[in-house]
């Protein structure tokens, strides 16, 4: 009787010490970050403002940054948002109404809120425009039926009984900082899903977690460059935005079509008042 006790004692401290090395985040986590909180920390601040048409002087130059994280959260590690914002930027530097792309760290808008720190920002690093990320992620770990065999200490080791799933949403929202208009926005999604033993679910969950945001974020710069090559049709039809060009900038993408469009406005003019009714123009 006693050693059976003792057998059962024993193995009690083994399970003990092996919790230690269990995972002690199971269930559903939730990192994220708010655009809407961060630019609009005053509930009536979005009621109040009336943003103006902006003024996009050409060939702009954009800042690119991650909106930091909501309330006492780490969020992403700070190395990890600077590899993936240098991937957002590579949908940014094909166009040339675009003058140069400052990857710019989220600690600088740590500080305070709102459009105010935004302008302290692009005063600080000489942007005109922000382009600012946006995330949440939900990580969840739950327990299937096989987790029953847990009770043994080779079996949280070996069996697989946690169900693990990531889902990542990032939005990227450009900004024209001086009218506080947003000018255009693009969206990205992931989901990833494994299963893995008890010991295993850390790594697993963190590993997912990163894997997951280049996912999301690839998947956004895709929708990035779409709504990047929409924009000047958008300027042109829309009249979302007013251009103007800084000095020794000859024309680019968005210049070169509001020319194009008043010359031939001009020529349909002048066949007008010349009587020509069906003139082609070439």
């Amino acid at each position: 009787m006693k050693s059976r006790i003792v057998i059962i004692l024993i193995g009690l401290a083994l399970l003990t010490s092996c919790s230690a090395f269990v995972s002690q985040n199971t269930g559903k986590r939730t990192l994220s970050s708010s655009m809407m909180d961060y630019l609009y920390p005053d509930k009536d601040s979005r009621t109040r403002q009336q943003p103006e048409i902006p003024l996009l002087s050409l060939p702009v130059k954009v800042g690119l940054a991650f909106v930091p994280s909501s309330g006492w959260q780490e969020g992403i590690h700070a190395k990890d948002q600077l590899e993936l914002l240098e991937k957002v930027k590579a949908a940014f530097t094909q166009y040339d109404y675009i003058d140069r792309i400052e990857v710019i760290p989220s600690t600088y808008l740590k500080n305070g809120k709102g459009f105010a720190t935004l302008e302290q920002v692009g005063r600080l690093y000489d942007v005109d425009v922000m382009a600012l990320v946006s995330y949440d992620q939900v990580t969840q770990s739950v327990e299937n039926n096989a987790a029953l065999l847990y009770w043994t200490i080779v079996g949280m080791y070996v069996i697989p009984g946690n169900e693990n799933s990531v889902q990542t949403f990032v939005d990227t929202a450009v900004f024209d900082i001086k009218s506080q208009k947003m000018l255009f926005r693009a969206p990205g999604i992931s989901k990833l899903d494994k299963r893995t033993t008890a010991v295993g679910v850390d790594e697993t969950l963190s590993e997912k977690s990163l894997e997951g945001f280049n996912l999301a974020v690839a998947d956004m710069t895709t929708n990035l460059d779409a709504e990047l090559a929409r924009f000047k049709t958008r300027v042109k039809e829309e009249k979302i935005a007013k251009v103007e060009k800084r000095h020794g900038y000859s024309g680019g993408a968005i210049g070169l079509s509001i020319l194009l469009l008043g010359l031939v406005a001009t020529r349909r003019k002048a066949a007008r008042a010349l009587g020509i009714t069906n003139c082609k123009l070439h």
